[in-house]
């Protein structure tokens, strides 16, 4: 069984920063390419990052690039959101999700097989 874990969210005031992590079981995790993805409430969900299995291909969502870094640990089956400098407008539930074996980074979140259940983050003003 395949399960997907994050944590880390919370409240914070703006401009403070957060690391979510998510940490993946029933799978082979190197075989597996890692997205964040977020949604805010009456919103569709959203590409936020994505990683492939070997962390030497990144994609960032224009309204992160530069704040939040995406990262992975294989030995660990873990992969994390640096979230820096975070605004009112990051504010939505926070979701992993693992893509296996894809050639490039995906955004489209049908194209993902496996999900988590989500942590809330909210940045106040």
């Amino acid at each position: 069984q395949v399960q997907l874990v994050e944590s880390g969210g919370g409240l914070v005031q703006a401009g403070v920063s957060l690391r979510l992590s998510c940490t993946a079981s029933g799978l082979t995790f190197v075989g597996y390419a890692m997205g964040w993805f977020r949604q805010a409430p009456g919103k569709e969900r959203e590409f936020v990052a994505g990683i492939l299995w070997s962390g030497g291909s990144i994609y960032y969502a224009d309204s992160v690039k530069g704040r939040f870094t995406i990262s992975r640990d294989n030995a660990k089956n873990t992969v994390y959101l640096q979230m820096d400098s975070l605004k009112p407008e990051d504010t939505a539930v926070y979701y992993c999700a693992a893509d296996y074996l894809p050639v490039v980074v995906q955004t489209r979140p049908e194209r993902y097989e496996y999900w988590g259940q989500g942590t809330q983050v909210t940045v106040s003003s």
